[in-house]
């Protein structure tokens, strides 16, 4: 069994919001696909960091959601800033069961344990904009990220979030020290596009590995952790 993840997917399979139109996004869906296949087996897990379908509703995300559960392996996906469609557990749940998308999950204040490894994380938020708004957002995410790690028990903790909680000149102080004081030693993260992509910060800070993961970073291919 092999864990991997990528972020970001954008998925617009209704075609009412194609992401083709954007430089490096020309036939992606069919790119991913490809790569998806190549690389995971049906035992792996794929976690899906985030802005995974454009759909409004979970009404509009049939297709897109049948695109991945007809993919190999487990998807566990988390939120992302893009993903309106997100709701409470109990009816996401409950459409994943009446859609029969079994292998689908979501990481939402929980985390997922694999041989050892226990997969934790949360959306995370802008942590620079300085409104009391987004300053009871980032404590809601935090606290998210706090009970997802703590159902980690003893094992070991690996974190993904949709935004990224380190950047070249400032980082989201709270997110961090939860890492700390979590002993979290890997962190993958998405939301950065085109031009942004070079200036992630990614490799050892501070005894924590960063890892951009956003879709089109990877050129979107599942990254194996």
């Amino acid at each position: 069994m092999a864990i991997f993840t990528i972020g970001d997917l954008h998925l617009s399979l209704n075609g009412k919001k194609p992401m083709d139109i954007f430089p490096g996004w020309q036939d992606y869906v069919q790119r991913l696909e490809k790569n998806w296949r190549a690389l995971v087996s049906p035992e792996d897990i794929v976690v899906l960091a985030g802005d995974t379908s454009w759909a409004m509703s979970l009404s509009e995300c049939d297709e897109d959601f049948a695109f991945l559960h007809a993919l190999p392996g487990k998807k566990v996906l988390l939120k992302g800033n893009h993903d309106y469609w997100w709701c409470t557990m109990a009816k996401m749940e409950r459409y994943l069961e009446e859609k029969k998308f079994s292998s689908i999950s979501f990481l939402h204040n929980n985390c997922v344990q694999s041989e050892g490894i226990a997969l934790c994380g949360t959306r995370s938020w802008l942590f620079d904009q300085g409104k009391p708004h987004d300053e009871k957002i980032m404590q809601r995410e935090c606290g998210r990220l706090i009970a997802s790690l703590e159902a980690a028990k003893d094992a070991e903790k690996v974190v993904f979030l949709h935004y990224p909680p380190i950047y070249p000149r400032a980082d989201a102080q709270q997110v961090v020290e939860i890492l700390k004081t979590y002993h979290v030693k890997r962190c993958f993260y998405g939301h950065l596009h085109g031009g942004y992509i070079p200036h992630a910060v990614q490799g050892n800070v501070d005894g924590i590995e960063y890892r951009l993961i956003s879709a089109d970073a990877l050129r979107f291919c599942p990254y194996k952790i």
